[in-house]
């Protein structure tokens, strides 16, 4: 399969679609959901896809060799795609809690499966909150910019989560973007 100019969430959705086939289920998590939810503004060259069950090693690996994806240790790799693909234990979940909300983006007659903005902000601050991986909080940070964002989940998520400190510093950070960027659109209660 020629895969030399497929965007990140063409080739996602090819993916997903391929494993739906081969009765694999996943949802796309990580930096290529911000790829996705902010028109690129953040490039991932990483696609995580998180197994909702157990599927053994050597079905993903026939599924994806298929679409032309050998295996080189945990990562699935491509000759004509700059792209990594891995493939995630089960559960599909942000921090302590079970995602809540898949999101469907269609491309063709393939559908992608991938966090909600929501989650999605919720997973890049996981990172940011345990591992203080600033380029984390930027990512999420760039998601609200773009996407609607319950920011009441997030801020529940976090004090579940005892980052309620944290969390104050992504809301300060998101009231300055306010300030700047007036498409920042929040979910009303």
């Amino acid at each position: 399969m020629n895969l030399k100019d497929v965007s990140l969430s063409e080739l996602a959705a090819t993916i997903c679609d391929r494993c739906r086939k081969n009765g694999i289920e996943v949802v796309l998590s990580g930096g290529a959901c911000v790829s996705i939810y902010t028109q690129n503004k953040h490039m991932s060259y990483d696609l995580d896809f998180v197994l909702v069950s157990s599927v053994g090693r050597k079905r993903i690996k026939s599924a994806m060799k298929t679409l032309g994806f050998d295996e080189d240790g945990r990562h699935f790799r491509h000759p004509d795609t700059p792209f990594l693909v891995e493939f995630l234990s089960p559960p599909l979940s942000v921090g302590q809690e079970p995602v809540r909300e898949i999101r469907e983006i269609r491309r063709g007659k393939r559908i992608l499966r991938l966090l909600s903005p929501t989650d999605c902000v919720k997973d890049r601050l996981a990172a940011f909150y345990h591992w203080n991986d600033r380029q984390s909080l930027d990512q999420a940070i760039l998601v609200c910019r773009d996407a609607e964002v319950d920011l009441h989940e997030v801020k529940r998520w976090s004090i579940g989560e005892g980052m309620k400190n944290r969390f104050g510093i992504f809301e300060k950070a998101i009231s300055g973007q306010m300030a700047t960027v007036s498409k920042l659109r929040r979910i009303k209660k």
